[in-house]
């Protein structure tokens, strides 16, 4: 909540709701998020050290109303069932962004499709580049940086199941705050 300025006989404080920053997101699980963190980090991305490992639905949006844009989410959630997802060797989004991630070789249609759905109704906006669902390793580093991530990843191999997407708030000191967990069908 932010205050503005005091009407006259409300006791001086006005709250107003805040225009906040949503992230919808598919968290790496444990091992392979500490594992992808680590090579991150070894390849100098500082973000490796506040983000961890993901692949991302919906890209920072800003909603004014939580409350619709999450029962938008549970809505979208619901209608989705469990999936596995298969990390498989790197690519990169060079030249036109400076970007080196894990592929996905399995769960690309399901990611893709939850993104279309949950990217709707109140989080319905352009985006800059057309969705393709990735684990970032490297993200704006030296160009030997890029290149030892996709030289030491590009064998990298796991495999996962995703029954849930977190719902993350960007707060004001411009950190990720996960507001909820949400369960797909199944």
């Amino acid at each position: 909540m932010i205050q503005e300025a005091a009407v006259p006989g409300d006791g001086g404080v006005m709250d107003v709701p805040e225009c906040t920053g949503v992230g919808i997101v598919i968290g790496v699980p444990e091992p392979m998020a500490t594992e992808l963190r680590r090579a991150r980090a070894s390849f100098g991305d500082p973000m490796a050290a506040v983000i961890p490992a993901h692949i991302t639905l919906v890209t920072t949006t800003e909603t004014d109303d939580w409350e619709t844009m999450a029962a938008h989410v549970r809505r979208v959630a619901q209608g989705h069932e469990a999936f596995d997802v298969t990390l498989r060797g790197t690519a990169t989004f060079r030249p036109v962004s400076p970007v080196v991630y894990v592929q996905l070789d399995e769960g690309y249609e399901e990611c893709t499709a939850l993104h279309k759905e949950m990217q709707s109704g109140p989080l319905a906006r352009d985006l800059p580049f057309p969705y393709h669902p990735h684990v970032t390793v490297a993200h704006d580093v030296s160009d030997a940086g890029m290149d030892r991530a996709m030289h030491s990843l590009r064998n990298y191999e796991a495999r996962f199941t995703v029954r849930t997407v977190g719902l993350y708030e960007h707060d004001v000191s411009g950190l990720w705050k996960m507001r909820e967990e949400v369960e797909l069908r199944g």
